[in-house]
């Protein structure tokens, strides 16, 4: 196994890693919208903070080696479902091999975001 790390994703705020590379694939832990810079939570919207949870992701993908365009499997939490059709089209720019994919409404999420997503890569 191979820890990921990088300091364009925001760090981990647990006993966890942001990324693990094991049998050539990549499993990424789930991406807030936070942004690596400040810290802060990007934005008030669903599209804002979606768009920087793929920025996150964009992050670990690269610095694993891989893309968009290997995920195999997302996985997506948002707040409020009533966000479902904004939070899909900011999904669909970045997705576009659309991997498969489960999105459940959850009661809270850290720092009190609206979504979270974590993914499986291939390298």
């Amino acid at each position: 196994m191979k820890v990921i790390e990088t300091n364009k994703a925001p760090a981990a705020i647990g006993p966890y890693s942001q990324a693990i590379i094991s049998n050539g694939f990549l499993f990424a832990s789930g991406q807030i919208p936070v942004n690596p810079e400040t810290g802060a939570v990007a934005g008030d919207t669903i599209t804002e903070q979606a768009e920087q949870v793929m920025k996150n992701i964009q992050a670990i993908l690269t610095a694993a080696g891989t893309s968009y365009e290997k995920v195999i499997k997302s996985t997506c939490f948002i707040a409020d479902m009533n966000d479902f059709a904004a939070f899909n089209a900011v999904y669909e720019k970045y997705f576009v091999s659309r991997p498969a994919r489960s999105c459940v409404a959850v009661k809270t999420l850290p720092k009190n975001v609206l979504c979270e997503v974590e993914i499986i890569a291939e390298l």
